[in-house]
């Protein structure tokens, strides 16, 4: 069965950067199997309604970020759709009591492309970007991430694209190293998705170290409980990667067999 994952995506620069996790990132496709889809929940994608990408043809790259390098509004990554993917997930959705709704527009957020264009650089895997909802209970992120689990079976894979802490108010582009709380709250998180504790995850943000620091909002944090629920069949979670830029972005790769 295809895991599941969830993918840091840290700052849109990444596409560019040349360290440890752009690294295992571009060694992803040798170590890990080939998908026929993926299906991508992006945090850089919000809307109260569960919205389903559904393009005719090839994504158009969206540049939602300033002040970069110039070379990166350059870049392209023109994935195709899958519309009988698009329509299986609104069928799941719809047998498990989430709205959706189908969006035929919208191209590829940086939260999406710059992962996939490390990892897949060809462009030559469908996508069907999802969009992500703050305002749902962390039980309900991971129930919409259960009613797809059965894609995993058909070769489709499910990514989250976030960040498990993500604090870009408190940044240090020149930092070194991470910043000691935000390695205290990824090892809480470790504990507690190496044992599946739903029940402490769902109230991370009231008992987890320095959870208000690590997530000031929760757009980022959300992918990851959204490719849990997808894994929930067989809970057994493994990191694959874990670094940090800046200080206060985790660079974090999980795993959901």
């Amino acid at each position: 069965m295809m895991p599941a994952y969830f993918i840091s995506h840290g700052a849109p620069s990444l596409v560019l950067d040349e360290h440890e996790y752009t690294t295992f990132l571009k060694s992803f496709a040798d170590s890990q199997p080939k998908p026929k889809a993926i299906a991508l929940f992006s945090a850089h994608w919000e809307s109260r309604t569960q919205t389903i990408s559904q393009v005719p043809d090839a994504y158009e790259t969206i540049y939602d970020f300033g002040g970069f390098q110039d070379e990166l509004y350059q870049m392209k990554y023109p994935a195709h759709g899958d519309k009988e993917l698009s329509d299986e997930i609104g069928r799941l959705f719809k047998s498990h009591g989430i709205d959706s709704a189908v969006n035929v527009e919208r191209g590829l957020d940086h939260g999406a492309w710059a992962i996939l264009k490390l990892m897949y650089p060809d462009a030559d895997i469908p996508v069907v970007s999802l969009s992500v909802n703050r305002y749902l209970s962390n039980e309900e992120q991971y129930q919409i991430g259960q009613a797809l689990a059965e894609l995993r079976e058909k070769d489709i894979m499910i990514v989250g694209s976030g960040g498990t802490v993500h604090n870009l108010r408190r940044v240090d582009w020149r930092a070194a190293q991470a910043e000691p709380w935000a390695v205290a709250f990824d090892r809480w998180l470790e504990e507690k998705l190496l044992a599946w504790d739903t029940e402490a995850l769902f109230q991370y943000r009231a008992i987890a170290p320095h959870a208000v620091e690590a997530v000031p909002t929760s757009e980022h944090f959300i992918p990851l409980l959204l490719a849990m629920g997808a894994g929930d069949r067989t809970r057994q979670a493994k990191l694959l990667h874990r670094s940090y830029q800046y200080g206060t972005l985790s660079l974090s790769c999980w795993r959901f067999d």
